[in-house]
């Protein structure tokens, strides 16, 4: 399997032109819900409502508008698509690989479901139940080194796609804000990291920061339970 990542890896950095960005997020609302959802999940449904289920159910969303960072160069055609199989970076134990299974059509699941297909894909790849289809046919990878407290990084792309989201450690930080007559003060926020790096050849900067501009807008204006 070491073999394969490295074999992998190469590949990627010699075919795309890896170009990464980077942009702070307020997790206040995110934070909140997560904490009114975690009781009632556990007994009911026996899920835990992850930071990573709303980032990726915010992560789908956002791709709807962004096609080219869901989509591939396959040749010298340009392929977008409609949906959204987001593949879920999982690190095994003792550093004996990277593997990254796939929830297919991402976009027809809401909070709930995410949670339990991230939940369930994660166990079976530390398991080694993964059947050959759930590594397969990904368009938007997204991987969690935020797990043990990094804070910035610049991953490589799960290639043939265009582009993989990095989420960092939530830290809780000073915080510049409005408060209620329009001035500005300083606040302690639960801020994350979340970089994406993507295909320079396919996705421009301004293309880029337009899609963690909106990806941004999601999480921090979160007002629901979907």
């Amino acid at each position: 399997m070491r073999r394969g990542v490295m074999e992998h890896m190469r590949r990627s950095v010699d075919t795309s032109a890896h170009v990464t960005s980077g942009i702070e997020v307020d997790m206040s609302r995110v934070v909140a819900i997560r904490e009114q959802l975690k009781r009632e999940w556990q007994s009911a449904h026996g899920v835990n409502p992850t930071y990573l289920a709303f980032i990726a159910r915010a992560t789908v969303e956002t791709l709807q508008a962004w096609p080219w960072v869901n989509g591939e160069i396959r040749g010298e055609k340009i392929v977008t698509r409609q949906f959204v199989n987001l593949g879920i970076a999982v690190a095994l134990e003792e550093g004996r690989g990277l593997i990254v299974p796939v929830i297919r059509n991402a976009q027809d699941l809401n909070l709930l479901g995410l949670a339990r297909s991230i939940a369930d894909l994660a166990e079976r790849a530390r398991t080694k139940k993964l059947l050959p289809d759930d590594v397969q046919g990904g368009t938007f990878t997204i991987t969690n080194p935020g797990g043990f407290g990094t804070f910035h990084g610049t991953p490589i792309i799960n290639q043939p796609q265009a582009g993989i989201l990095g989420t960092y450690a939530l830290v809780k930080r000073p915080w510049v804000v409005q408060d209620e007559l329009g001035n500005d003060v300083i606040a302690i926020r639960p801020m994350m990291n979340l970089t994406l790096t993507y295909d320079h050849r396919l996705v421009d900067g301004a293309y880029a920061g337009g899609f963690l501009r909106d990806l941004r807008g999601k999480l921090e204006s979160w007002d629901d339970a979907g």
